[in-house]
């Protein structure tokens, strides 16, 4: 039974970024399909400090719980022209979008590897094919971590292990609220989505639980747009 294939009773799954947003919703979906999810903040670990993602994954291992599924979901991003960009944003920017997704791939998929079932899934953005003039440090971030995707998804498919990406587009969560409400800047990115409506948290839980089960199991190395035909060309 397909239904059946959607089941994640059994799995511990880490999505960093979910007591909120986009993470939220999608650990709601995994906890609502069986799994145990385990809800990062930056309480929990901060991302922009490598020592405290290996502390963090030090005590995951200790007690038993290193995920079977990772969702990156976390990630910071300024909008500052990028000729002004401070280096010491960009390369904190870099160290969270990109950077920690690597070191907990890396602390991840030994355990994966040894089971043969393993799913490494981030959350990128319409922005990496479509750049946001005032956030192309954060698109360039997020192209970073798409390529290490695709780059990693032929190495490791042999173990079980799938590597994938979801690129959403424009989400009325708390991180973009007051913008989309701007009289005049709201109706111009409302104008520019061929759905002509923002997408909610929920819009990517769906596709997550997709790649992060069996029902999924044959992807790997995708990035699949969940962004309202945002980065269609014409």
């Amino acid at each position: 039974m397909l239904k059946e294939k959607f089941d994640l009773t059994g799995k511990t799954a880490l999505v960093t970024g979910s007591t909120r947003g986009i993470g939220k919703a999608i650990g709601d979906a995994f906890e609502e399909f069986g799994a145990k999810v385990i809800r990062h903040n930056t309480k929990v670990c901060d991302l922009a400090d490598p020592e405290a993602i290996d502390r963090f994954f030090d005590e995951l291992e200790k007690n038993g719980e290193l995920p079977d599924i990772l969702v990156c979901n976390a990630s910071i991003q300024a909008k500052i022209p990028w000729t002004e960009f401070p280096l010491e944003e960009a390369q904190k920017e870099m160290q969270v979008n990109f950077f920690a997704t690597l070191r907990m791939f890396q602390r991840c998929y030994p355990k994966m590897k040894a089971q043969k079932w393993g799913r490494l899934i981030t959350v990128g953005s319409v922005n990496e094919s479509r750049p946001h003039p005032d956030m192309c440090v954060y698109a360039a971030t997020k192209s970073a971590q798409e390529n290490l995707v695709r780059g990693l998804a032929r190495q490791v498919a042999s173990t079980g292990v799938t590597v994938n990406n979801i690129a959403p587009g424009v989400f009325n969560t708390d991180r973009n609220r007051e913008c989309l409400a701007d009289p005049v800047y709201g109706p111009k990115v409302t104008a520019a989505i061929p759905l002509h409506d923002y997408a909610v948290p929920e819009d990517a839980a769906g596709t997550a639980l997709l790649l992060a089960s069996d029902a999924g199991r044959y992807i790997t190395g995708a990035s699949i747009k969940v962004d309202g035909g945002l980065s269609l060309p014409g």
